[in-house]
């Protein structure tokens, strides 16, 4: 989706006022995102972009925003990060089935796990193989989007945690602005 002004991803996405807590006052959403990433809860910016990002992009780019984490991050999360890219460079049914269904065993909600989750939730069904489709709710891949950031930002050492934070949202606007 597109949005012409950061009012109007609030009104597709009724889950995004309950993730953040600031409003727009007639801001396009770059210039939102940008706003937020100067506020006092600067990780709202995380939360808006994964909303705004497109279903693809905002998995690519958490699973970059993780991927520059790896040094923080579990073998599990490296598998499940695996599995998200798979899935976003060839975005076939069977890839993202195949990211679901990993995600959904994985033992702990790890950063990567929640970004294969992200990708397993991006379309399709929910269900189980041979059961009636159930679609996900359009707004499962946002939020697994940022619990998966905001999971691996919570990882990095307070001093470096406000420029990590800055990279993940200048990352998104130029994610955003392509």
């Amino acid at each position: 989706m597109h949005f012409a002004r950061a009012q109007d991803l609030f009104d597709a996405f009724p889950t995004a006022g309950e993730d953040i807590r600031a409003r727009p006052d007639g801001e396009a959403p770059l210039e939102f995102i940008a706003l937020l990433g100067r506020s006092a809860t600067p990780e709202e910016a995380i939360t808006y972009a994964a909303y705004l990002l497109p279903r693809r992009k905002a998995v690519w780019w958490g699973h970059e925003c993780a991927r520059g984490l790896l040094h923080l991050l579990t073998e599990e999360d490296r598998q499940m990060l695996a599995l998200a890219e798979a899935w976003v460079r060839e975005p076939e049914e069977d890839q993202r089935v195949r990211a679901l269904t990993s995600a959904m065993e994985g033992k702990n909600k790890t950063p990567g796990v929640w970004i294969a989750l992200a990708a397993g939730w991006s379309g399709g069904s929910m269900s189980d193989p041979g059961l009636p489709t159930v679609s996900p709710p359009v707004h499962l891949t946002p939020r697994a989007v940022n619990a998966g950031i905001l999971g691996a930002l919570a990882r990095v050492d307070n001093g470096h945690r406000a420029s990590t934070l800055r990279t993940f949202v200048d990352a998104a606007i130029g994610l955003a602005g392509q």
